[in-house]
């Protein structure tokens, strides 16, 4: 759609410059003018609203599913700041990084897998 509109932009602007160029000619008539203003306008307006309506569709919501392989335990996650014990709500992705927020103390750091050795 975003294509289509452009190119129909285009084509109204081209031909609206000829318009407005071709009345300044020696057969030119003062209401070339007019319609090569109107056909610019309606080019710009095209030209606005088809970028517009593409940057709203182009929203998208990016859902992460980690596979883990092997069996894993779940065990407590605290605070390592105050030792608050933190659900799965306060962990959050930011710039691809697991994050945690502690609700009780505002502390926020990124977890970190620490060795199982």
């Amino acid at each position: 759609m975003k294509t289509i509109g452009n190119i129909a932009a285009a084509i109204l602007i081209f031909f609206g410059v000829l318009f407005i160029w071709g009345a300044f000619s020696e057969d030119g008539s003062p209401g070339w003018i007019v319609i090569g203003a109107i056909s610019v306008g309606i080019g710009f307006v095209i030209i606005w609203f088809a970028n517009r309506k593409a940057a709203e569709a182009g929203q998208q919501e990016v859902k992460l599913n980690i596979d883990i392989s092997g069996d894993v335990e779940l065990s407590k996650l605290q605070c390592e700041q105050c030792g608050g014990a933190l659900s799965p709500e306060h962990v959050h992705m930011v710039a691809g990084a697991p994050t945690v927020e502690c609700p009780y103390c505002g502390a926020t750091y990124q977890l970190t897998e620490k060795p199982k050795w």
